[in-house]
């Protein structure tokens, strides 16, 4: 599954004693490994080879310059969500016109940015989006792409708040407005309108949702083609799953073994646009053990990371595995499951120092008991874990370590105190 195991009782990251990292760089702290974040790249390339896709890597998952660069390397381009993570990822080398621009409120500002940098494609989210495109364009004298997202209207079966692909929601139009929107504004000279997008939510853990939406879209093609547009390219999005649990989302063969028989003859460039199913997994959240308690029926584990560190199982309820860096031989998980049930083991809520209820990384946990000064280990926390900290309660952000083989550096240091108020020291103001 990934890079990360237990030998002689103590977690290794590719080569690396996790405890050799936390030593170095304290905690908490995320550990990635370059090996996992380049298998999982490949195992995608080579599942969707048939359809020689344009891979673009989704930076809002995991945008660190190391980590960009290394995907770039294997052959990743890139779909960003803001000017920042364009400028990310020109700073590292891409391939401008192999990027994609998604987002339903890019600013002037943003759109004149990805115009000038000379980016493949505009994924439009609205005609008034659309409108101000062509505005922008014409006011530049560029010719520019775009690609008109579309709602299938297609329960992924996922969290409300990253559901993307239904009928009611901010991003996109639905499939009845899109026909109308290429006969208003398909002729345009400065923006050329020749594909479709898709991005039904994340993750999807089953294939079903994504068949669906691709052969609803398939049929608005059809009919658009048919009208006398050159529809070329099809971006079918991202939202693939990660096993956060064992075996908990198909492989990328799985969904391949679906969507490529729909694709083969389509006449279609495909865009594809992964985040988590190569970052989820690529990384660990590591935390010491401050303190336990007993408060009523309920034992707590009180950790050094918090909800500042991974927002995601407050925000979503996510549950990712957690268990401690150093075990005896019989507490070596067998799998990744948060409903792992191992003899000695006892419930834990596995919480953080930040001032909210809310703040908890793990609850009801089976751990083997743990005590003060004890490193636990965030599994699958390479997907929107350091891209969504925070400094709240003044906390500052942790640093990311990246593991090659037996060695491991630094590529992004931890925050000072100093860092949290450079940017309020503001020289002159009124």
């Amino acid at each position: 599954m990934d890079e990360f195991r237990y030998i002689q009782g103590v977690l290794h990251c590719e080569q690396v004693p996790v405890p050799d990292i936390a030593d170095r760089y304290g905690t908490p702290a995320y550990i990635y490994s370059a090996t996992t974040f380049r298998n999982r790249y490949d195992e995608l390339a080579a599942a969707f080879a048939a359809l020689n896709p344009l891979i673009c890597y989704s930076v809002k998952s995991c945008q660190n310059l190391h980590i960009l660069r290394l995907l770039r390397e294997s052959g990743a381009s890139f779909d960003v969500v803001s000017g920042g993570e364009l400028s990310r990822v020109l700073e590292i080398g891409a391939d401008p016109s192999q990027v994609v621009f998604a987002g339903a409120g890019k600013t002037d500002a943003e759109i004149l940015q990805g115009i000038q940098a000379g980016i493949g494609w505009f994924n439009v989210e609205s005609e008034q989006e659309l409108e101000n495109l062509i505005r922008l364009a014409g006011q530049t004298g560029r010719t520019v792409r775009a690609a008109l997202r579309v709602n299938p209207a297609v329960d992924p079966k996922t969290h409300a708040y990253t559901a993307t692909g239904k009928q009611e929601t901010k991003f996109g139009v639905d499939l009845v407005r899109a026909r109308q929107v290429f006969h208003q504004y398909g002729r345009e000279d400065r923006v050329r309108m020749t594909a479709l997008h898709l991005h039904i939510g994340s993750p999807v853990n089953t294939v079903e949702p994504y068949v669906e939406a691709i052969t609803k879209t398939l049929d608005v093609i059809a009919q658009l083609r048919a009208d006398g547009f050159a529809i070329d390219t099809l971006d079918i999005g991202g939202g693939f799953g990660a096993d956060y649990e064992t075996g908990q989302a198909p492989s990328p063969s799985d969904y391949a073994a679906r969507i490529v028989p729909l694709l083969r003859d389509a006449g279609l460039s495909i865009v594809l646009e992964p985040g988590r199913t190569i970052s989820a997994n690529s990384a660990i959240l590591v935390a010491r053990v401050l303190y336990t308690k007993q408060s009523g029926t309920r034992r707590y584990a009180i950790v050094d990371a918090a909800m500042t560190e991974l927002i995601r199982p407050a925000l979503y309820g996510a549950n990712h595995f957690v268990w401690p860096v150093r075990v005896d031989g019989p507490m070596t998980p067998p799998q990744r499951r948060c409903d792992l049930q191992l003899p000695g083991t006892q419930a834990v809520d596995v919480v953080g120092p930040v001032c909210e209820s809310g703040d908890f990384l793990a609850k009801d946990r089976k751990l083997p008991p743990v005590q003060r000064g004890d490193l636990l280990a965030v599994f699958s926390a390479g997907a929107y874990g350091f891209v969504m900290s925070s400094q709240y309660n003044s906390r500052p952000r942790v640093p990311e370590i990246l593991v090659e083989g037996n060695a491991f550096r630094l590529i992004r240091r931890r925050e000072t105190y100093e860092d949290l108020v450079t940017a309020e020291r503001v020289a002159g103001s009124a």
